[in-house]
């Protein structure tokens, strides 16, 4: 039998952090194709938008004012998802099963600036969002009722952002989630069985290759998983085992801010435009128990397939059957490192 060819044969790849499969057709991007390539309209941007109920002194859609905030800014969600004070009460009636969620939702603004995006701030703002987002995690976590605390950026209106000012948003509830469910179980199994980390012995694995590392600095290592279902997807991983951000040092925190920043300006590189994604951090329920077996990391999943203008769908046999990708893994990481550190609207404003 022939040698399995990654970048010509129709191939599954295995997510060993949920054990769910992927199918990979390479192939596929021969097709011809005759969707828009063309850069969309960029728009003005704005600092301010006095229709904003994100921008500091503006008033919310609930009613409240938000203070002339300088730097980062965070407040309960007006129109939370889960609230703290709902009842924890079971229902059953044959077949049907329900029970009632407790949680907190938060909403972190990153910046004064409404024309600002991650990418495009200053290393120090992205290291105070990095510090609130740590202490946000152990603050939340702490309380009784919370066993797990999802941090998670939805960004550009591709993405269903209803606001394009800056922001993200923490869900902390009173279950874990079923991704998260997955994930500590295969991690739990391998710790188990090996008495490493799962992720960090993947990490290894993945620096001798390199062929998918996108960027490397002390600390943390950005990269396309070999798994990747989305066609530019990003994953962060520390060296480091570390369970949960509430563990970074001070000097991880500032390598942590740093791939951030340098990762996002090479997504918006790509085509040239503010790269839309929903990004999200995998880390260790809150649940009282130790859990050595998690490895914190960031997942980046962007919808952006051909061009500023062309998105991934999932539709047809992915919705029926399991996802699918074209482009693979080890193209995506490539094209990455090929693009400049230097975000293009700065490079424009350059020459």
């Amino acid at each position: 039998m022939q040698a399995l060819q990654f970048d010509e044969d129709p191939h599954h790849r295995l997510n060993i952090l949920t054990g769910d499969w992927v199918l990979v057709s390479p192939h596929r991007t021969k097709r011809p194709w005759q969707g828009k390539m063309e850069k969309p309209a960029q728009g003005e941007r704005l600092e301010y938008d006095p229709n904003c109920y994100l921008c500091p002194g503006n008033t919310r859609a609930g009613n409240i004012t938000n203070p002339d905030y300088k730097d980062v800014f965070i407040f309960t969600n007006d129109f939370a998802a889960l609230l703290p004070h709902t009842s924890s009460a079971s229902y059953q009636n044959g077949l049907l099963q329900a029970k009632g969620e407790r949680g907190i939702c938060r909403v972190m603004c990153f910046s004064p600036n409404h024309a600002l995006t991650l990418p495009e701030m200053e290393l120090s703002a992205i290291r105070k969002v990095v510090d609130l987002w740590q202490k946000e995690y152990l603050d939340l976590g702490s309380k009784d009722f919370i066993q797990h605390v999802q941090i998670f950026e939805n960004k550009g209106a591709i993405m269903g952002c209803s606001n394009p000012h800056p922001h993200g948003q923490i869900w902390a509830q009173g279950s874990i989630p079923q991704e998260v469910r997955k994930k500590t179980d295969r991690q739990l199994e391998y710790w188990q069985t090996h008495g490493q980390s799962l992720l960090g012995d993947y990490l290894k694995q993945e620096l001798e290759a390199g062929e998918r590392i996108v960027l490397e600095n002390e600390d943390f290592v950005g990269l396309v998983p070999f798994w990747a279902v989305w066609p530019y997807e990003l994953m962060i991983v520390p060296k480091r085992h570390i369970q949960h951000i509430g563990e970074m040092t001070t000097t991880e925190k500032d390598n942590f801010s740093a791939m951030l920043k340098g990762l996002t300006i090479r997504m918006d590189n790509l085509f040239e435009t503010s790269f839309p994604y929903s990004s999200g951090m995998h880390q260790s329920p809150t649940d009282g128990e130790d859990h050595p077996e998690w490895h914190f990391h960031m997942s980046f999943y962007p919808p952006l397939l051909r061009s500023a203008t062309v998105k991934k769908f999932m539709v047809g046999y992915e919705m029926f059957a399991t996802p699918q990708r074209d482009i693979t893994a080890e193209q995506a990481a490539e094209k990455f490192r090929s693009l400049p550190a230097v975000h293009f609207r700065e490079a424009t404003m350059q020459v």
